[in-house]
């Protein structure tokens, strides 16, 4: 009898065929185009535990495998205070991938949860402050987090919506606290309905956000509840009804910025006006 392949295998190789141009293809035109991976780089995978990072964990495992350009891993899941559920559903799923973490625990969750104004953006700055730490205590150079294709998208829309500025994600920064670390997202390229794809093509099921606000967003009923994100993937949606491009066309633009039809923009921390040389370019 033929001898039916492990779960981990299939993954793989839904990765390698089924779902090779929506995942493989961009997620490597990504580490080339931007550079994220150089030779002797030791890189500290962080896994949240969401679709997003364990597909991007597989993916580094994958290319770690056959890549010419020698480099090392970590697989780093940092514990903010999951409860019992989410803690085993992510040891889990690593088992299953076949994707061998190192767990460590904060009480971030705990801290954030208790702030009434910006706990998401104290959240967010805590986890990666410790993700940066314990990266370097493990002798890391680098980070590299799940952000996708849309995520780069929406979070662009959201700076113009509600900060009044136009400001996007990079593919990778050196970080301003951590010296000599820098942040990495192989998932630039990659689009997440095709994240989504993949995960119900191989029957798998990861955790969400695990804190009180994503529980207010599934409890509204909208799927928005409070959340700006969810208000620009919902705007998004909808604009894809008369334009399928149009994820695309956000994506192509912040690649393609034309500075000198801004009347201002910021560089290096300050603030700038075109009338700086208006007249000198047309001299």
């Amino acid at each position: 009898m033929k001898k039916e392949l492990e779960k981990y295998r299939l993954v793989e190789r839904s990765i390698q065929k089924t779902y090779h141009k929506g995942l493989w293809t961009p997620f490597v035109r990504a580490v080339k185009q931007y550079q994220l991976i150089q030779e002797g780089d030791r890189i500290a995978v962080c896994i949240s535990g969401g679709k997003d990072s364990m597909l991007m964990a597989k993916l580094m495992q994958m290319l770690h495998r056959h890549s010419d350009v020698p480099f090392e891993i970590v697989y780093l899941v940092m514990d903010p205070g999951y409860n019992r559920i989410n803690r085993e559903k992510i040891e889990s799923n690593a088992a299953l991938l076949h994707i061998p973490i190192t767990v460590f625990e904060t009480r971030i969750f705990n801290i954030a949860n208790s702030q009434d104004e910006s706990p998401c953006y104290l959240c967010a700055r805590m986890r990666r402050g410790n993700l940066y730490a314990k990266a370097r205590e493990l002798g890391c150079n680098k980070i590299a987090l799940g952000h996708h294709l849309n995520d780069v998208i929406e979070t662009t829309l959201m700076a113009m919506f509600y900060s009044s500025q136009l400001q996007g994600m990079l593919p990778k920064l050196h970080s301003t606290n951590f010296e000599g670390m820098e942040l990495i997202r192989p998932l630039y390229c990659i689009r997440e309905e095709d994240i989504i794809a993949w995960q119900n093509g191989n029957g798998l099921e990861f955790i969400q956000c695990a804190c009180r606000f994503t529980e207010n967003v599934s409890k509204s009923g909208d799927g928005i509840g409070k959340s700006k994100r969810q208000e620009v993937k919902q705007l998004i949606k909808q604009l894809r009804r008369d334009n399928p491009e149009i994820e695309n066309s956000l994506f192509n633009s912040i690649h393609a910025v034309n500075i000198e039809t801004f009347p201002g923009y910021k560089a290096e921390g300050t603030r700038h006006s075109y009338l700086e040389n208006y007249d000198e370019k047309h001299r």
